[in-house]
């Protein structure tokens, strides 16, 4: 590596000086220009261009993290809620969970097993199974605790396993 004194460089430093002046003054200019230009882009590329980037995507970004932080919200007051609600007893919470399934047609079949219940579909939509869902977690106290699920072209088909006798 050369030192800033080194003859080395110094003998570079007069060689690059002998070959500027041996140029023609407007070829010194196309060359003075060209540094020039490829200065404004190196300076472009690092520094201003990923900064514009930032500013420009920071406006949707802030808006879809406010959208989170509104659907956490609404999910951290919900689950608040089911907490302070009265604990429904397993009866209630099965005559629920049977109410709820009832209304999903002969698609769906609930077996109930002491304190589990077991959903099994064949061809459920997904705006059906996110009701039963909601109704069997507000309704039932019912929380899912295992689920094998695929989605097909008529719908889900598979297995929700979820636990009743309350939430707490």
């Amino acid at each position: 590596m050369a030192l800033p004194n080194s003859p080395a460089l110094a003998a570079a430093r007069t060689q690059l000086t002998a070959r500027w002046r041996a140029l023609a003054p407007r070829e010194r200019r196309m060359l003075g220009i060209g540094l020039g230009l490829l200065a404004v882009a190196i300076v472009w590329w690092i520094a201003v261009q990923p900064a514009w980037r930032a500013l420009r995507d920071a406006p949707a970004q802030i808006d879809k993290l406010d959208a989170q932080l509104q659907q956490m919200q609404r999910l951290a007051a919900e689950s608040k809620e089911l907490r302070g609600a009265p604990a429904v007893s397993p009866e209630q919470s099965a005559a629920a969970l049977k109410a709820a399934t009832d209304r999903l047609g002969e698609r769906a079949r609930l077996t109930l097993q002491g304190e589990r219940a077991t959903l099994t579909l064949t061809g459920v939509d997904s705006a059906r199974l996110r009701a039963w869902l909601a109704e069997a977690r507000s309704g039932a106290r019912a929380r899912p605790i295992e689920a094998q699920l695929s989605r097909g072209p008529q719908g889900y088909q598979g297995t929700l396993v979820v636990a009743l006798g309350g939430m707490r």
